[in-house]
Parts: C-alpha cells; structure tokens; sequence
C-alpha cells in the first residue's frame, strides 16, 4: 500500500520514483522558473460579459416588480431597454468600424453595453442611488469587459452609455409608492396638506 502510494505521488509530481519503496525517499527533480511566454490576443472570454450584461433586463425588471409589482417600471425598462438596444443596433448597421480583434466591422456602438446600461440607467432614475449605484458597476463590468476582450473601443462602449442615458432621462419617471399619497387643498376657509397611507 505504501509503495503504490508512493509511486502516484511521485508519478503526479513528475518525478522519479525511488528504486526501492523502503528505502529512504530521495529525489531531485529539475525545477524552471522561466516566464510563459505572452500573447498578444486577450484571454477573457466575451461571453462573461455578454451573460452578465443579458441578466441586467431580467434583474432590472424583478427589482420593479419586487416594489408593489411597479408594471409601470416594468413598461418604462422595456421601452428603454428596447429604444436603446434598437439604436445601438440600427448604428451598427450603418457605422463601419472595424473591431480591435480585427473580426468585422460592426464595433460602434457596443450592443452587449447597451442591454447593460439601460436597465442601470432605469434603476437609478426610478428607483435611486441605492439600487442604481450596484447596477452601474455590473455595467461597467461589461464596458470593461468588452474593452479588455478586443470587441470593442472604448468610444463604443461610452456611446451605447450616452445612448442608454438619454433615452432614460426621457423615458423613466421616479418610483412613487401608490399606498402613500398627499394632496393640497384650498377652499375659503382655508387650506392644508392631507397625507394619508394606506396598510
């Protein structure tokens, strides 16, 4: 029992095995400490970024419906999401850019950072800061992502940004609870502010 398990240890180190098994256990083995070469072509895989970047419609819409089932948050994403994924894609089409990594030439914008960046856009205009802050560093993520793994220049991703935020500030209303409600009123004998909450 002994020897075998000596013989596999020395077989998965790569070493020679002594000549005896209960003989004292000495051996040398060749160690170099060269550097691997490098390659010029990125080793992050582009489906990370693309997986993460597909999740945030999908997340952004379960956030909207985990606030009293918000289906005005949940129309106002779509419509965002849809407007901004259209133009990047539409742009595509028509601006030839060649990729980094030299594959084609549909680089502007990046499409992948727009269904990214819509719904992080939608989380903090609706929502605020608290929800928007997280989901504008998975955005980044993917920005950085699709940067560092040659599919895109940087000015493709800032532009599907810039298209995803304008159409969000023009699209996206902010959040207001529908069980909580205040009103101003006047009459001639006087006026007030009546808040109400409904449980």
């Amino acid at each position: 029992m002994r020897t075998s398990l000596i013989f596999a240890a020395c077989a998965l180190l790569g070493i020679a095995a002594p000549a005896s098994a209960s003989s004292t256990l000495s051996f040398s083995a060749p160690i170099s400490l060269t550097r691997a070469p490098s390659s010029s072509t990125s080793t992050v895989s582009p489906d990370a970024g693309q997986t993460v970047a597909f999740a945030m419609p999908v997340v952004a819409g379960g956030v909207a419906l985990l606030h009293h089932w918000d289906w005005q948050g949940v129309e106002q994403l779509t419509l965002d999401t849809a407007l901004t994924v259209g133009t990047a894609f539409a742009l595509k089409q028509i601006v030839r850019e060649k990729r980094p990594d030299g594959s084609d030439w549909h680089s502007f914008p990046s499409d992948t950072e727009a269904v990214a960046f819509a719904p992080a856009a939608f989380l903090w205009d609706r929502y605020g800061w608290e929800y928007g802050l997280p989901a504008y560093a998975v955005a980044g993520y993917v920005g950085y992502e699709r940067v560092h793994s040659q599919q895109h220049h940087w000015w493709d991703v800032a532009a599907s940004a810039a298209i995803g935020l304008g159409y969000t500030k023009l699209i996206t209303t902010r959040y207001r609870n529908p069980r909580f409600h205040t009103d101003v009123y006047g009459s001639a004998d006087g006026g007030g502010v009546r808040v109400s909450w409904e449980f």
